[in-house]
Order: structure tokens, then C-alpha cells, then sequence
């Protein structure tokens, strides 16, 4: 699944593209602005795939709004004047789109981006077998990972919550969210991963590990739901 937002100040153009998000089963919207300073804080705070982004909006436009974010999404950027695509691919863009947005060329943007996505090499995790080593400091530690019991997201720093130690590191979830089995493991939260293994209770909007309350998001709920129903832990709610 590929996280995506969508920031335009014009609404027909900024409901379309939702409507073409919602037609690929393979993304997800995790939320969508007309106020370009909104999705800026939003970006900020939440790590996103794929960014849908309009050049053209007031007080700060679309390639001001790139130039401040330190990590930067795929980013897709749409306009209706071609004369900014130079300065947006400067920008290492992961495509171009002109308005009015068809779907077939929607389509093509959205698979560059995936390409993009796909092709980024995990330089801070690396895992062999039942083991998972992961950067902290200047040095790497092997953990088990039937050790690991739920792992949280703060900016850009992990803290892995062992049975016997936590360890922080500098790195993006969807390192580790890529890195880790997915039989074992599954991202529940934008800020959590949890192992399966090491559920306590389940309840409806969160979920207990060692005693800890870890909430549900709700970009996420499916995912586990299906994990639930699948291991008939619950019945219909």
C-alpha cells in the first residue's frame, strides 16, 4: 500500500484526483488540503508515500511548499502551465502532470512514483534469517526478532521495544516496514509496527502489547482487521 496526499487550492481538480486514488486499490489517501500551509504542517508530521502537489496556490505555492520539506515524498506535481516543469524536475520530481488530469496519464505518474519507491535501497536496516540488524549511533545491533515487541515512529527516529531493552535509531518506519516479515509483523499505526506474536488483547479501537495501549489508525484498519478474521481471534464486532 502507498500513502498518498493531495494539496490543491482548486476544488474540482483536487476532487478528481481523489477519485482517481480511490480507483487504485494499491493507494490509499491519507488526507487532502486546499490550503497549501495545512498540508505542509501535515506533511511535516506524517510520513507519505506519494504527494500529489499543484504549483500554482496562494501564499506558498507548490515548489516553495517541496523546498521546505527535509524528507520529501514521490512527489507528483500538476498545473495548467507547462512552463514550470523545468524547475519541478530541479526538484527531482517524480513526474508531471498537466491540467485538466486525464486517468491514463494519471495512471503512468502514479507508476513512476512506485517505481521510485521500490528502487529506494534500505541503507539502515538489514535483516538475515530471525535477525534484525539495525543502526544505533555509529554502530549496528542484532536483535531476534521474536524479541521485538511493537516498534514507534517519532519523526525521524525509531524506538524498538525488546522484551529486554529499547533501542533508538535514525531511520524512516518504512525502512523497517519493508525490512521486517510480513507474517510476523504489520504497521497498525502511521507512528506503529507491531509483531503479532506479542499480542496481548485485542479491543476496538486499540490493541495491548506488555501492558502498553497501542491505537489502531484508521489507514490501517483493514490491514488488521483481515489479520484478525483470518486468525478467527474475533468474531463479528
Amino acid at each position: 500500500m502507498f500513502t498518498c496526499v493531495v494539496i490543491d487550492d482548486e476544488p474540482l481538480a483536487r476532487r478528481l484526483l481523489e477519485e482517481y486514488i480511490k480507483k487504485d486499490e494499491s493507494l490509499v489517501l491519507s488526507s487532502s488540503f486546499s490550503d497549501s500551509y495545512k498540508g505542509l504542517q501535515f506533511l511535516q508530521s506524517n510520513e507519505i508515500d506519494i504527494l500529489f502537489l499543484d504549483i500554482q496556490m496562494p501564499d506558498l505555492n507548490g515548489l516553495s511548499l517541496l523546498k521546505l520539506l527535509d524528507k520529501k515524498p514521490a512527489t507528483i506535481l500538476s498545473t495548467a502551465f507547462s512552463e514550470f516543469a523545468l524547475e519541478g524536475y530541479d526538484l527531482d520530481v517524480a513526474d508531471y502532470l498537466l491540467k485538466p488530469v486525464v486517468f491514463d496519464r494519471f495512471v503512468q505518474a502514479v507508476e513512476k512514483a512506485k517505481k521510485r519507491l521500490n528502487v529506494l535501497r534500505i541503507n539502515e536496516v538489514e535483516t538475515q534469517g530471525e535477525t534484525l540488524f539495525v543502526k544505533d549511533g555509529t554502530k549496528l545491533v542484532k536483535l531476534n526478532l521474536n524479541d521485538i515487541l511493537y516498534i514507534e515512529g517519532l519523526k525521524d527516529y525509531v524506538s524498538i521495544y525488546t522484551k529486554s531493552q529499547k533501542i533508538v535509531s535514525l531511520q524512516r518506519m518504512k525502512n523497517l516496514e519493508i525490512a521486517l516479515p510480513t507474517d510476523h509483523f504489520l504497521r497498525i499505526h502511521h507512528s506503529y509496527i507491531i509483531n503479532l506474536n506479542a499480542i496481548q488483547t485485542i479491543h476496538k479501537e486499540y490493541i495491548e502489547i506488555n501492558q502498553n495501549s497501542i491505537p489502531i489508525g484508521e489507514t490501517y484498519r483493514k490491514a488488521f482487521r483481515e489479520y484478525v478474521d483470518k486468525q478467527k481471534l474475533l468474531g463479528e464486532p
